[in-house]
This record gives C-alpha cells, structure tokens and sequence, in this order.
C-alpha cells in the first residue's frame, strides 16, 4: 500500500524536460505547456544556463508553470524557481544535494530521477516529494536503453512510498498504455516539445 506524505494534488501532472540537443530553446514549448503544468531546466553544460533559466522563470511565472532547476539548488533559489531536480547520481548524497530537506523549504518541490526500485527507495528516504521513473518507453534520448515496460512500471509505481512520473518514451499514444498503473503524471521531452498535444 502506498502512503505519501505529501498531496499528489500539489505536484504538476505535466513535466517538460529540458534537452539541449533535442530541445536546445526550450522557452516556447514552455509558453505551450497548460497552466499547473512543470519545466525541469537540464542544460547542465550549457555556457548560457543561467541566463536560460533566468528567461525561463520571467515565462513560467507568466503562463502559470512551476520551474524546476536540475542538479543545482543554488541556481534554483537565485531566479526563484520552484524547486530542483535531483539526478540520481547526486540522490546518493542525500538532502545536501539540494540544499537541506525540503521541510525546511515551503512550497519548494522535489523530484528526483530513478532508474530502480533502490534508486526510488533512496529518493523517497531522502525526501523527494516525487521520483521520475525511467525509461517506461524506448526513448530517443537513450537510444538501445532497456525500457520497463508498462507492467513493471505499473509493479514498481504501486510499491513506491512517492508518487512517480513516467518518463521515456512519453507521447499521447504510450500514455494511454499506463492507464491503472498509479502514475502521479508524466514528464517527457519529445512528446512535449512540438504543436500542443493532450496527454
């Protein structure tokens, strides 16, 4: 049985991942995203980040997205974003790797990436207020990566203390295939990053 600490009615249940080479501007598919919805800014080796991020703030706050910064709370607090995203790598380090727990921070959300039950589980003891589970679909970001399938996915969604985003291979179709998994939402670059789509 799940139990979250946390109100799923407060997480987005729409989350853009930025992508430098599939989405190198990612500002007017956030201008597209439906108002509730979330961008997660990636670009971690992007000589222009901050700037790219301070536009990206100015346009979430004007559409009504939450922005979340990956892997750098300190940038995420400095153009007043929402939140961070923590990559699993940086989630073994526990709550240091964005900036404390996030009690100590109201209203700042917390993801965290998963590739694995134990990585789910560590993002969860840390405090994440969600996990992005991937990849549920083959994904053009890791082209030949191994993909959970929509029955595992269902299986480690169920068994997670946090909600979970699907990710990989995210469009309107493969939505449609994780129906009764128990998914908080879902996060994608490709399948957001066109014309308006309804997933």
């Amino acid at each position: 049985m799940r139990r979250f600490k946390r109100s799923e009615a407060t997480l987005p249940p729409i989350i853009l991942m930025t992508d430098t080479v599939r989405l190198p501007d990612p500002c007017a598919a956030a201008r597209r995203l439906p108002p509730g919805s979330a961008v997660i800014l990636r670009h971690y080796d992007d000589p222009g980040r901050a700037a790219l991020a301070r536009r990206l703030a100015r346009i979430c706050r004007q559409a009504r997205v939450r922005l979340l910064i990956a892997g750098d709370w300190r940038l995420a607090l400095a153009v007043g974003a929402d939140g961070v995203h923590v990559p699993e790598w940086a989630a073994r380090r526990g709550p240091i790797a964005w900036g404390g727990t996030p009690e100590k921070r109201p209203g700042f959300l917390v993801t965290a990436a998963a590739h694995s039950p134990a990585a789910m589980a560590r993002a969860a003891h840390c405090g994440a207020d969600a996990v992005l589970l991937s990849p549920v679909f083959p994904t053009a970001s890791h082209p030949g990566a191994k993909s959970l399938g929509p029955l595992r996915f269902a299986l480690w969604c169920h068994a997670s203390r946090i909600p979970v985003y699907a990710l990989g291979g995210i469009d309107a179709k493969t939505v449609r295939r994780l129906k009764g998994s128990g998914f908080a939402g879902v996060a994608a670059i490709g399948g957001l990053a066109g014309p308006p789509t309804t997933l």
